[in-house]
């Protein structure tokens, strides 16, 4: 019986570890830019299940204020970063995930932005789950509304949001911390008291 607890306990640390090296927050992205700055949109989108294995190619669009439909910019796939549109030529650098076709993290990072820039911006995810005995498509979409402005002007609520984010992540991260430590001192108890019950049956053997 105290080995199979010993298992037990091994295989809930490994799936904690797990968690705590895969953990991923859906952060909304910043959405006011400053004029001849650096801005990165940002793009998170995180699977249910993070022990399915899966990859994942990101496409961008861009909609200016005044149009009517969408423009594709950009394509990130297994062979890299691909800039569609002549306007972002040279301006626009991959910012997520990073030696990993399991992308999670489509975030883009676009160079001098310009006031030209201001409209709406979507992410899309083609996300492929591959199961034991079968593979499932989906896709995932996310809607960035950007203004560009002379000069930056912050506001409280983005202050405070950003720190929210920070510390939710922390406060996830410590709690798999203390889980994945009081999971290896279940283990290392369970295995005294084995050592304990194989000393005792070696005893009794002997006493035979």
């Amino acid at each position: 019986m105290s080995a199979v607890r010993l298992l037990l306990l091994s295989l809930l640390c490994a799936l904690f570890v797990s968690l705590c090296h895969g953990a991923c927050s859906e952060v909304d992205s910043d959405t006011e830019a400053v004029a001849g700055k650096g801005f990165k949109l940002g793009c998170i989108s995180c699977k249910m299940r993070p022990e399915v294995e899966a990859s994942a190619t990101v496409d961008w669009y861009f909609k200016a204020k005044g149009e009517a439909d969408y423009a594709h910019i950009y394509n990130y796939d297994e062979e890299g970063q691909h800039v569609v549109d002549e306007r972002f030529e040279d301006r626009v650098d991959w910012n997520g995930s990073k030696r990993s076709q399991d992308i999670q993290d489509a975030s883009i990072y676009l160079f001098n932005v310009t006031f030209n820039d201001s409209g709406t911006y979507r992410c899309f995810f083609h996300r492929l789950l591959t199961y034991e005995f079968y593979e499932y498509q989906t896709d995932v979409s996310k809607v960035v509304h950007l203004t560009v402005v002379a000069k930056a002007t912050r506001g409280t609520a983005s202050i405070v949001s950003e720190v929210m984010m920070y510390v939710s992540i922390i406060g996830l991260q410590a709690w798999l911390y203390i889980e994945m430590v009081y999971c290896f001192r279940k283990i290392s108890a369970a295995g005294e008291e084995a050592l304990r019950e194989s000393a005792k049956a070696k005893e009794g053997m002997q006493n035979i």
